[in-house]
């Protein structure tokens, strides 16, 4: 696995330029989790192919994150499924993780402000403003049609719309997120799955919260 991992460039994208959160926690944290599994399985090293998850290549990635859940998936003897991982890796504080790598690599800025003047409160704010938009390059090209989406933008393009952050892309076209969920979806039937998988999560921890 090379080049940007697939959970950075979401997490980039679901905050904004003063690193303020574009959705709820919990769901970014799923969708990051999957985000995780789908880079696995879109590079050949994790197969989903009869049901459990299983490791096809074990060496490191150089992502602690990414390394911990193949190191979890590997030692598995109970054969979970995709979603099992998925919201594993969720509660194993996923969020968290992912911005201090991001910090770790120079690419968000500890900024500690103050609310109403006086109470102080830490964001975590893009080194570059052009990191935000090399994140969301893939997804900006698919979404305006100049580019066909790869696997990798195209699930990209379906976590965006799962999260409802269609709002990032500063696109202004009408049915943005139908549109990102169809270029998910119509990709292939793998990222179809992937992405149909972290919706049922997210959408059942959104009704969980008011039961």
């Amino acid at each position: 696995m090379t080049g940007q991992r697939l959970h950075h460039d979401l997490f980039l994208i679901a905050h904004d330029k003063s690193g303020k959160p574009l959705a709820h926690r919990s769901a970014t944290s799923l969708a990051l989790a999957g985000a995780v599994l789908i880079d696995l399985v879109l590079a050949g090293r994790v197969s989903l192919t009869g049901g459990p998850a299983v490791v096809v290549g074990r060496s490191a990635t150089g992502d602690a994150v990414t390394d911990g859940l193949l190191t979890l998936i590997a030692g598995d003897r109970l054969g979970h499924d995709a979603p099992y991982w998925i919201r594993t890796l969720a509660e194993q504080d996923v969020h968290d993780r992912t911005r201090e790598a991001l910090v770790a690599a120079g690419l968000l800025v500890p900024v500690t402000r103050r609310r109403l003047g006086m109470l102080p409160y830490l964001r975590h704010e893009p080194a570059d403003i052009a990191l935000l938009v090399r994140a969301s390059a893939g997804v900006r090209s698919a979404a305006e049609g100049r580019k066909s989406p790869d696997a990798r933008s195209a699930a990209l393009c379906g976590l965006m719309a799962v999260l409802q952050i269609e709002r990032a892309l500063y696109l202004g076209l009408p049915s943005l997120n139908e549109r990102l969920r169809a270029l998910a979806t119509g990709h292939s039937p793998l990222v179809k799955e992937l992405i149909g998988m972290v919706d049922t999560l997210v959408g059942e921890a959104a009704v969980a919260v008011y039961r």
